[in-house]
């Protein structure tokens, strides 16, 4: 393993070591059979998290079903009224494909346990909660033997992207089939592109670029007074690290990973800036703009716009340049991409070479259509490790801004910084892992001053 201080993980030990990380294993002791759902018929469904992914979610997988039955037996999550609009919303799409009785309908923290065991080894369950919540469900998923669909990002720190490497290796040994939520990769505009980038099409490539600058996202002010602090920060989940990383997090990291697939590798550092601006009464932890430089080992540069702020250009796309041209990844939002390659570094019809022809599949449903073949076929399908990784890359990239320092892939994993290490044990009564400030604000990021720490 490559050497570095004091025993920490470096970037080649995950890579090619992710089994030895030197974390407890959240599952010692554990001993599982090796499951899958090749054996029986039907494929029974657990939703956990009810909100518009998990929502979206479910609709792909029952649209699966002329791959074989599946349907949807038990649902879970902190606030009935999301539970109920989307259980009306999904039966009125696949009504002979919804069975899930009024006790089968779970609501608080502890809901995902009740979910899941009413399932059969080889079922599969959808994770679909905030991110913080992603590793304390998946360790019981790998637990009951569950086949697993989870929406990224995966990880929100350096203490939950070990910890769920390590469960990406113990889920792999129990032959467990796991989704993540990076239907990107499963865009079949987007894999022909890659084979032509791989093929040398743009030249060597030197530079990629991605942009999410949008209206708004993630701000939230003063909790209202009929929700209690936990289930307002869990609400608003974009507005708080703990919870899902914060907006940055969720809005780039499709553009982030999707720029390390075409260029094969992920970064080795970042650095970058930010900032608040026109904030009115919002009081999230988010900075409404990040401009992030990533740099992958052999120098080449991934330079990653954000910005959250009504009334500025709007753009919401990746390119990749080469020495010999350039190439759209994406184009206005995640489908259809519209892949592109260009003789030069305009982008203009007079130098278009290359177009993905015909209509794009839809990558949301395609990565469902993936998972359920693999599990029917019971063909190794494992794609935790890529999904944490590209998880790390993008909190990589926010520490970077939040600290005003630049921060190392390996420093980032191996931050001790855990935004909240008591999630595994929240209650509904429980008090919220980030509180206000006496300034009436969550703590927010200092770049500068807080250097150590995000917050």
């Amino acid at each position: 393993m490559e050497n570095t201080p004091n025993g920490a993980l470096s970037r080649r030990d995950v890579i090619k070591k992710t089994g030895q990380i030197a974390a407890a294993s959240a599952l010692a002791g554990v001993v599982l059979p090796h499951v899958h759902a090749a054996e029986k018929n039907t494929i029974e469904v657990a939703l956990v998290g009810c909100g518009g992914r998990g929502t979206g979610a479910i609709a792909n997988a029952l649209a699966t079903a002329k791959a074989g039955p599946i349907k949807l037996v038990a649902m879970a999550d902190v606030f009935p009224e999301r539970l109920n609009a989307c259980f009306r919303s999904i039966r009125q799409g696949f009504a002979s494909q919804v069975e899930v009785p009024d006790d089968r309908k779970f609501i608080g923290f502890d809901g995902y346990q009740k979910a899941m065991d009413a399932l059969k080894p080889g079922d599969v369950v959808i994770l679909a909660t905030p991110p913080a919540f992603r590793w304390v469900h998946f360790t019981y998923a790998i637990e009951k033997g569950l086949n697993v669909f989870m929406e990224k990002p995966v990880t929100v720190d350096g203490p939950s992207t070990r910890r769920m490497l390590q469960l990406a290796e113990a889920s792999a040994r129990r032959n467990l089939k796991v989704g993540v939520g990076l239907m990107c990769r499963h865009c079949a505009a987007r894999q022909e592109l890659y084979r032509r980038i791989r093929d040398g099409r743009v030249g060597a490539l030197l530079t990629l670029r991605a942009y999410r600058l949008v209206g708004r996202g993630g701000f939230t002010g003063p909790r209202p007074a009929d929700l209690s602090e936990l289930l307002h920060q869990v609400q608003r989940f974009h507005s708080f690290f703990w919870a899902s990383g914060g907006v940055f997090m969720d809005y780039l990291i499709h553009n982030i990973d999707e720029c390390c697939w075409m260029k094969d590798a992920w970064p080795v550092r970042a650095q970058g800036s930010g900032g608040r601006q026109y904030r009115g009464n919002n009081i999230d932890q988010n900075f409404d703009h990040y401009s992030i430089e990533y740099t992958f080992a052999d120098g080449t540069k991934l330079f990653v716009a954000a910005r959250n702020i009504p009334g500025c250009h709007q753009e919401f796309a990746s390119y990749a340049h080469g020495t010999q041209g350039s190439a759209v990844i994406s184009t206005s939002s995640h489908t259809p991409a519209r892949c592109r390659i260009y003789r030069g570094h305009n982008v203009t019809p007079a130098d278009l070479v290359w177009r993905f022809p015909g209509t794009e599949p839809n990558p949301y449903q395609l990565e469902w259509d993936h998972l359920i073949d693999a599990i029917r076929r019971d063909r190794p399908y494992n794609e935790v490790r890529r999904g944490a990784e590209a998880s790390l890359v993008t909190a990589m990239g926010r520490m970077a801004v939040h600290t005003g320092r630049v921060v190392t892939f390996d420093e980032m994993l191996n931050h001790e910084h855990e935004f909240a290490p008591e999630v595994d044990r929240l209650t509904m009564a429980s008090p919220a892992p980030l509180q206000l400030g006496t300034d009436g604000k969550y703590p927010q990021p200092q770049p500068g001053v807080n250097t150590r720490r995000e917050y």
